[in-house]
């Protein structure tokens, strides 16, 4: 099934504060429902949670009593606020948002051609994804060889997309194509993300794994157990510069450091060429509670103090490349990812 559908006129998502522990799925009946998912991460993952506010946008068409062109278009800028402020630092979100409303303004002919044509949009920003991750994949996978170990931060599987997936989904296409490969999954303090998440998706494709502590990669590196560092991306600026889940940034200095090639893989969805660096991506601070009781379980007296940044930056200089749909963006940066949000081959 898909991380995130339209089914029977709601918006149908796997709950993944759920898994490991069992796979279940919540329907949403408005827009204001999901972007209370996205904001307590049921539906997690850039790509995931764009499919998510363009289904969200589709929702408020449907639920919407207006009755003329204008005051629709009125009630989805309205949803399209809300649907914004779930999450800031994500930009497929805004993105999905600004081409549903963009597709809006396209020249319906009364209310409910527009409600109709903002669902069919929707559908088609999932089914792009999938189509987007199968090719991601694709590239990536060449960079794969057999016998390699992969180092992965977060969740970037099918559970983070629509389908298949960004990362993970490089790891998937090279599984595919019969490569053995061996997976180390950072956990991913505070939500887990890849003990959780990442594990339980190797679990489901039968792909060797190992969960490891956070603090662990830089061990393996100087070991030389690892051969390559694949990551996800959040926003993706258009120097390279990119943020993704917190921790990411110590990895990638630790793969400089031990000659260990470091990919991201991100559709061009995710690149924001209106932030020259990424020095300008707003960062999310998500509340301590996260820190201290993770999933309700305290390993602190309540009083403690903490902080909880959800991503941080990791400046171009330690990318090797960035794997999109259009091929593996390289240095300079601000060309090739350019010329992949062109849709050029890179």
């Amino acid at each position: 099934m898909r991380t995130v559908e339209w089914h029977d006129g709601n918006v149908r998502m796997i709950d993944q504060k759920a898994i490991p522990w069992k796979l279940e799925v919540v329907d949403l009946k408005d827009y204001a429902a999901v972007a209370a998912a996205i904001t307590d991460m049921t539906v997690r993952g850039a790509p995931a949670i764009g499919a998510a506010a363009a289904f969200g946008m589709a929702l408020a068409a449907k639920n919407s009593p207006a009755t003329s062109l204008a005051s629709l278009l009125t009630d989805l800028d309205q949803a399209g606020a809300v649907l914004k402020a779930a999450r800031p630092t994500a930009v497929n979100l805004a993105w999905a948002v600004d081409r549903m409303f963009k597709h809006a303004l396209s020249g319906f002919a009364d209310a409910q051609a527009l409600r109709d044509g903002l669902l069919t949009e929707a559908q088609r920003v999932a089914d792009e994804d999938v189509a987007i991750n199968q090719r991601m994949g694709a590239y990536g996978a060449a960079l794969i060889q057999d016998g390699f170990t992969i180092l992965h931060h977060c969740n970037t599987g099918a559970l983070a997309t629509v389908d298949y997936g960004t990362a993970l989904g490089v790891v998937r296409a090279a599984f595919e194509q019969g490569k053995r490969i061996h997976v180390l999954l950072d956990e991913t303090r505070p939500r887990l993300q890849g003990a959780r998440l990442s594990a339980w998706e190797m679990e489901q494709l039968g792909v060797s794994y190992d969960i490891l502590p956070d603090t662990a990669a830089g061990y393996y590196m100087q070991k030389g157990e690892i051969n390559i560092v694949l990551v996800g991306a959040d926003r993706v600026a258009a120097n390279g510069d990119f943020a993704n889940k917190i921790g990411t940034y110590q990895v990638a200095v630790l793969a400089k450091e031990n000659g260990i090639p470091f990919y991201t893989v991100a559709p061009t969805s995710t690149v924001d060429l209106t932030l020259a660096s990424g020095a300008e991506i707003p960062i999310e601070e998500r509340d301590k509670s996260e820190v201290l009781t993770p999933y309700g379980h305290a390993i602190t007296p309540p009083h403690f103090h903490a902080r909880n940044p959800a991503f941080d930056v990791t400046p171009h200089r330690y990318l090797s490349g960035i794997i999109t749909e259009n091929g593996i963006a390289r240095p300079p940066f601000t060309d090739s990812l350019k010329r992949a949000v062109a849709g050029e081959k890179v």
